[in-house]
């Protein structure tokens, strides 16, 4: 059994959020999903991330988030909202939103309006960790065009700015560069198709996409991969890795939505400008849900 001792380890899952037809946010659903999820064995949620299409949300749709995650988890430790913005004082009002929500930490992107030098990154995640919550930062250069190297993450965790990263650049060789230079910054999984490969390197949780749709098969996987129990995670992770490597493509959104509705879960549309999957992508998508499901794993 693997034990969870601070608000960011463990699974984490970066959650969908439920449009009506209308587009417009369905709480109750998002809070009916928080507590599916939980309920499943997950041990917390990320609103408010890029799954979660806070770029398209009004303020006070976002903040609405945070409180609804919140209340339904019923325990704010297990809520680690996304607090992303393009400027530092945008990010710092978020985090403050979160601190005031009751949530129990914060997923922080670097700057993402320009590829800002390391002394800005620096000033950046200070900015956000003055409100006091504990801040993950979230490296993924290829959206943000800023990566946090490991040199950059020390710097980071050394300037107490950081306790964790969540690590999407996919260069899980990178999670043992981290642990020699920063031994002390928890590894998180950031990209479900690397899932194995940073457990076995010692990650410590997972912000997690794919459990939105199978939430019992992901856990089973993340909890044996992460106690080196190969004989059940090689063969799980095989048998998943098909859909888990959608969550590294662009319609990551879309894949996961869909595959929510395929296994009796919520998915429901995207805000534009994401558009839906294409005919040939929801195929491809839907065979291996499809196959997983008659398989057994939900």
């Amino acid at each position: 059994m693997v034990t969870r001792t601070r608000p960011w380890h463990g699974i984490m899952v970066a959650t969908t959020l439920p449009f009506r037809d209308d587009l417009s946010v369905d709480y109750d659903a998002y809070a009916a999903q928080v507590a599916r999820l939980l309920a499943a064995g997950c041990d917390g949620v990320v609103p408010n991330g890029s799954l979660g299409e806070y770029q398209t949300l009004t303020d006070d749709e976002r903040a609405r988030v945070v409180r609804t995650a919140v209340e339904a988890a019923g325990d704010g430790d297990r809520v680690m909202p996304g607090v992303a913005a393009y400027g530092s004082a945008a990010s710092r009002r978020w985090a403050e939103q979160a601190a005031d929500a009751g949530a129990g930490s914060v997923l922080l992107l670097p700057p993402n309006a320009y590829r800002a030098e390391p002394a800005s990154v620096r000033a950046h995640f200070a900015e956000v960790a003055s409100v006091g919550l504990p801040v993950v930062a979230y490296n993924n250069p290829f959206d943000t065009k800023v990566d946090l190297t490991p040199a950059l993450l020390a710097e980071l965790h050394a300037d107490g700015s950081i306790v964790a990263v969540k690590e999407f650049s996919g260069d899980v060789r990178r999670a043992y560069e981290i642990a020699e230079v920063a031994p002390e910054l928890d590894l998180l999984i950031g990209a479900d198709d690397v899932l194995l490969e940073l457990a076995l390197a010692g990650a410590v949780g997972w912000i997690a996409g794919f459990p939105n749709a199978l939430p019992t098969a992901c856990g089973t996987l993340y909890r044996a991969a992460v106690a080196g129990d190969l004989d059940t995670a090689l063969p799980l992770y095989r048998a998943l890795h098909p859909l888990l490597r959608w969550d590294s493509r662009p319609e990551f959104v879309q894949a996961i939505k869909l595959a929510m509705d395929l296994a009796g879960h919520h998915g429901g549309p995207t805000r534009p400008p994401r558009s839906p999957l294409g005919d040939e992508h929801s195929a491809v998508v839907r065979a291996a849900t499809g196959k997983l499901l008659a398989d057994g794993h939900h």
